[in-house]
This record gives C-alpha cells, sequence and structure tokens, in this order.
C-alpha cells in the first residue's frame, strides 16, 4: 500500500524544513522512504537532516549539490534517480501536511496517471507564530489564510473532481509543483526534469506538458492530500520569461523527452 517515495526540496530554509518533516512524521501512512532534495543549503540544513534520519522509522536519503543558483529541476532528477519505489510523491520543504496527505495521494494514484494537488497560503502571522512555536499545529496559530477551502477532504468528491476539476482548457497544463505525484517510469520515458530550466518558474508545468504530450493523462487532486504553505518573500523571478518561452516550445512542438535531464542520474 504504502509503495512510494515521498521527495522533498529543500534550500537554506531549516526552521520551515524542521516543520515539514515533523508533519511527515505524523502521517496516518508513512512512505517507504523519504528523499530529500536539497538545492545547495549549508551546514545548519545537514544538521538537521542527520537528527531527521535517527527519528525516522522510514529510509531516508540526503540528496546534496553545491549551491550554484536555483536548479531545482537538477536536484530533483539526482532525487528521482535515487527512488528505489515506484511511485513518487513530491512536496516543497516549506509545507506542513495534513496527517492524511500520504494516504490521500495514494486513494487516486492510478496507472497512467500523474497528480496535481493545491495548497493553503498561510498568512505571514500565521508563519511566523508556527515557525516560532516548532509548531505544526496550524488551527491552534491560524490568523489568516488564502485558498483555506483547499483544507477540505472527502473521499467521494476527491475521487469525482480527480479527472474534472482544471482538467482542460486553460487548465489543461496546470500545476502545483509543490504538490504533485508520478510514477517513476512515466518520468523515464521523458527524461524527467528538463534541467535547461534555471532560475525560478515553470519547470514543473514543462515537465506536465511533456508528460501529457507522451499520452500521460493528470488528475487534480482536491478535497484531499492538504498542505499549509508558510508564507515567505517571492523568489527572484528574472528567468520567467524565458522559462515561459521553454514551455511554450513545448506545447507548440510536442515535445516529449528533455534532452538535459533524468537519464543523466540512471
Amino acid at each position: 500500500m504504502n509503495r512510494c517515495s515521498l521527495i522533498i526540496s529543500t534550500y537554506n530554509w531549516p526552521d520551515a524544513l524542521n516543520l515539514c518533516l515533523k508533519s511527515v512524521l505524523q502521517q496516518t501512512v508513512l512512505p517507504a522512504e523519504i528523499i530529500i532534495a536539497d538545492d545547495g543549503s549549508s551546514e545548519t540544513t545537514r544538521l538537521l537532516i542527520e537528527d531527521f534520519i535517527h527519528q525516522s522509522p522510514v529510509p531516508v536519503q540526503h540528496v546534496w549539490h553545491p549551491d550554484e543558483g536555483f536548479q531545482l529541476a537538477k536536484i530533483r532528477n539526482r532525487a528521482i534517480a535515487k527512488a528505489m519505489q515506484p511511485y513518487l510523491i513530491q512536496i516543497d520543504g516549506d509545507l506542513i501536511l495534513n496527517p492524511h496527505f500520504i494516504s490521500d495521494h495514494l486513494h487516486i494514484r492510478e496507472q497512467g496517471y500523474f497528480v496535481t494537488g493545491s495548497r493553503v497560503l498561510l498568512s505571514d502571522v500565521t508563519s511566523k507564530a508556527l515557525l516560532q512555536h516548532g509548531s505544526i499545529q496550524v488551527q491552534k496559530h491560524h490568523q489568516g489564510s488564502k485558498n483555506f477551502f483547499n483544507r477540505f477532504r472527502n473521499r467521494i468528491l476527491r475521487q469525482f473532481l480527480s479527472t474534472r476539476y482544471k482538467i482542460g482548457g486553460i487548465n489543461k497544463y496546470y500545476v502545483k509543483g509543490c504538490n504533485m505525484a508520478f510514477w517513476k517510469r512515466d518520468l523515464l520515458k521523458v527524461n524527467g526534469y528538463n534541467e535547461s530550466f534555471t532560475g525560478w518558474g515553470r519547470e514543473d508545468s514543462e515537465l506536465a506538458i511533456r508528460l501529457i504530450n507522451a499520452g500521460i493523462k493528470k488528475k487534480f487532486l482536491k478535497m484531499g492530500a492538504t498542505t499549509y504553505h508558510l508564507f515567505h518573500k517571492e523568489v527572484s523571478r528574472e528567468s520567467e520569461e524565458t522559462n515561459i518561452q521553454r514551455m511554450n516550445e513545448a506545447i507548440m512542438q510536442e515535445i516529449k523527452w528533455a534532452n538535459e535531464g533524468l537519464s543523466q542520474y540512471v
């Protein structure tokens, strides 16, 4: 049932990662393994992860590369290559997970599909309180958020909406890279993330485009797999325009394969 790998991306925010990892340990269904995809964090993060390895009841891998700027696509590929399980659930390390997060993802996994979910955007005040107290009790410290509707769970609606919500039209390629899941073999089929994407933005959408071009369908996980996103200032978006151009090329040219991708590590 739990034959999945949980991949957590992080970069130099150990206080947030600490809360994320606490929420992982409280899952009703644990993943078979945890892989932390570290885009060049410092010693403080490494020590936190070492401590977590001793606490975790499941195997943990820390996949790290030197800090050479924003290279999320590259570190995710390296983590994907290390994964031992057939199904991969991907999150960011600034999320607090609802205890049913893993079980909700496993509930709608299906051959031939990848999955994207959503998130609740916590306010600055709520985030600071959670970080200050080292707490993952969102309801206790909650003082405002966006998308709070995303916290609701309903098994029947989750299944119904999964192939109907934000699937076609302008939302055909809409995904949230902080909350996604894939079969590893499908990622191998398209060569994973495109590492020509550097700097923030659109690497997750471009991957979704290539998966869909390759015949893999999208599900949207609504009414489940709740994540609470800790507030932080936006990172630089100076690369976004170039990355959007690459994304549009993948649509127009029906690209399926990333020339610079996962095959470098498997």
